[in-house]
């Protein structure tokens, strides 16, 4: 039933912005998480602007459609989570799910002239070769050029570390998406731990990192079952959640 798709849809969203807030993924009442609204083309859910995210309930997220219209709910989206969420999700065929965060480590890496995610872990060859970076920081994106930019940047792979500002990070589903956003900030903090040593970087050996990634691709099943997990912590801790 689209309604009932839409209800679990809501607390997937809620769950991820809760979720966010526990490994401390969030910053104030910035960043956004968007999801394409099931049975719907150009319409997303959306948090609502001024909500810090340990207030987000299922119920109190955005309905906003691709002109940016709130159709459903109180509140408004804020103008820079439009721009980037409505044309990542138009260009990307992953994009069913977009997150935005400032998270610290990650953002720390594109604080730092030139720098990737190098293959120097078991968590980072989860990315390996699906990762693309603006390395142009070009201010606020408050109009359509500017997140078309960034989509393009991205293109077809689920990472984009933004240059001095942060990351996005796309799935097919709110699961596949924040399972990614949680190992990616645990990968960026072990290269951060890693460079700040002075030491040189062991990086894993091309073919080695390709195969291995090539085994943890596709870990839609997995996703699912952390997830989950994940929810059941807010179930018991947070239950508002899902209200």
């Amino acid at each position: 039933m689209p309604g009932d798709a839409i209800r679990e849809a809501r607390i997937d969203l809620a769950a991820a912005f809760r979720l966010a807030v526990r490994f401390g993924l969030h910053e104030g009442i910035c960043n956004h998480f968007s999801l394409m609204l099931p049975g719907a083309e150009d319409c997303f859910l959306l948090n609502p602007y001024g909500l810090h995210w340990s207030e987000i309930t299922a119920s109190n997220l955005l309905v906003v459609d691709g002109e940016g219209r709130v159709l459903e709910g109180e509140g408004e989206a804020e103008r820079t989570a439009f721009y980037i969420h409505s044309r990542i999700h138009r260009a990307n065929p992953r994009a069913v799910c977009v997150l935005h965060t400032h998270m610290p480590y990650a953002t720390a890496l594109t604080s730092i002239q030139g720098t990737r995610l190098e293959p120097i872990s078991q968590n980072a060859l989860r990315y390996y070769d699906d990762v693309a970076y603006d390395d142009l920081y070009n201010g606020l994106v408050h109009d359509n050029a500017e997140g078309d930019r960034l989509a393009a940047a991205l293109g077809d792979k689920r990472v984009l570390f933004l240059a001095n500002h942060g990351v996005i990070v796309v799935g097919r589903t709110v699961a596949e998406a924040f399972d990614d956003l949680y190992y990616l900030e645990r990968a960026c903090q072990v290269q951060v731990l890693a460079m700040s040593t002075g030491r040189p970087l062991r990086p894993v050996p091309e073919e080695v990192a390709r195969t291995t990634f090539g085994n943890m691709s596709g870990g839609g099943e997995f996703a699912r079952i952390h997830f989950d997990a994940l929810k059941r912590l807010l179930d018991r801790d947070e239950p508002d959640y899902a209200e």
